[in-house]
């Protein structure tokens, strides 16, 4: 059996990823393929209860080390029992972040660096990677009016940092696009959903031969 096609959305918050990841798979579907719509942190029943941790942390909250952990925790679960078996059966797999975003917010912005999470991934996922790596911007002026629309004055232990720690996000998010472009397609989130799903679909179709 030929093994399935995975496909991660990345970026910062507000861009706009999840809802492009649920009209991906819903397109995919439409076409005739299987896929599986996943998320991280989350994904499986022990992972979304990490994801709970994560966002809501108890106390004070983590040292970044032990988030670092926590994030490679939750993805070796879901890797385990949730992608690989899709893919191995030969469906796809769409997933609304993945490795990348504990590179950028954690590796970067978090300044334990890239061979540190890169190390917990080879060892609690293999270093399963991608095949296609969706990463969306958009203009802050639109990220800021999504934001407020999504969260209000409500926003989780993550999404609620500082500024910079976001733009260093973003930035580590550019750099990782611009080292690695066999994997990533920059798709512009400006404009009406819509649009940027038609991007999206043009890149998948490109990429990946599937169809538009």
């Amino acid at each position: 059996m030929t093994r399935g096609r995975f496909i991660a959305f990345e970026g910062g918050e507000g861009m706009g990823k999840s809802t492009q990841a649920r009209m991906l798979a819903e397109s995919l579907r439409e076409s005739g393929l299987t896929v599986t719509l996943t998320r991280e942190p989350g994904g499986t029943p022990g992972a979304e209860a990490i994801r709970e941790l994560l966002l809501a942390p108890p106390g004070s909250g983590w040292i970044m080390e032990a988030e670092a952990l926590l994030f490679a925790a939750a993805r070796a679960d879901h890797v385990a029992h949730s992608i690989r078996p899709a893919l191995d059966s030969g469906g796809w797999v769409i997933c609304d972040r993945f490795i990348d975003s504990s590179r950028a917010y954690q590796g970067v912005a978090g300044e334990m660096g890239d061979d540190a999470i890169m190390g917990l991934h080879a060892f609690g996922s293999a270093g399963l990677m991608p095949d296609l790596t969706i990463m969306i911007e958009a203009p802050q002026d639109i990220v800021s009016a999504r934001l407020a629309e999504r969260d209000g004055d409500n926003s989780d232990a993550i999404g609620g940092r500082t500024s910079a720690y976001h733009a260093a996000v973003n930035e580590a998010f550019r750099d990782l696009a611009s080292r690695e472009p066999a994997r990533f397609a920059i798709v512009d989130g400006a404009g009406s959903i819509e649009d940027v799903h038609r991007r999206v679909l043009s890149e998948v179709a490109r990429r990946l031969g599937a169809s538009e």
